[in-house]
């Protein structure tokens, strides 16, 4: 993966040294993990942030996993990853806003109870995250970026449970809708990024 090619300004350089690497892997398998079961949660509560949220969970362990992969690999390798990063994450979001088009005309009110537990639980996973890579927050621009990416996760999560106490309080599911909506957005916009600069770098 290039310098340049990052999700949410997220990055991985090639210079690091084995701790570093083994703290990279354990914020891949956390944010895969949390994939996996906010996903899933999504589905069973009908939650649009959730599904969104979760997303951008596997897009934090995408770009984790595709620039370790292509650590010490030849530059077109990495741009190729970066590209390919970018193209799944595109498809990803915009499912996402396909979901939003079939909510709107079902008027499913999501489960609330489960967005705010797994809202919580993702907060923990990112706080956890953030505080491993608290040692790059000063570091290379890329190993920095990886800091950032897992504080704006934080963000996110908190967008999650503030949609959450917004549903139950309101009784509509619009609120779930605006904040997956936002979250799904944001990862588009980062996509399109990155599928953009990888073309550049790719071309003869």
């Amino acid at each position: 993966m290039t310098e340049k090619n990052q999700s949410c300004g997220c990055g991985v350089s090639e210079n690091i040294n084995p701790h570093e690497r083994r703290i990279l892997i354990t914020v891949l398998i956390l944010n895969g993990g949390m994939f996996f079961a906010e996903f899933g949660a999504g589905l069973l509560s009908h939650s649009t942030a959730l599904l969104a949220d979760s997303l951008d969970m596997l897009a934090d362990a995408l770009v984790y996993g595709i620039g370790l992969y292509a650590l010490g690999r030849p530059q077109h390798w990495r741009n190729r990853a970066a590209l390919t990063n970018g193209l799944l994450q595109l498809i990803l979001g915009i499912g996402i806003i396909v979901e939003v088009i079939f909510k709107l005309f079902s008027n499913v009110i999501p489960q609330s109870e489960v967005m705010g537990i797994f809202a919580i639980i993702a907060l923990v996973v990112n706080t956890i995250s953030f505080v491993l890579l608290t040692r790059f927050r000063d570091g290379d621009i890329n190993l920095r970026a990886t800091w950032i990416c897992s504080r704006n996760d934080m963000f996110a999560n908190v967008g999650v449970l503030i949609a959450a106490v917004l549903v139950a309080y309101t009784q509509t599911g619009w609120p779930d809708i605006i904040v997956g909506l936002l979250i799904a957005g944001i990862v588009i916009y980062s996509a399109v990024k990155i599928i953009n600069e990888a073309r550049v770098q790719l071309r003869p």
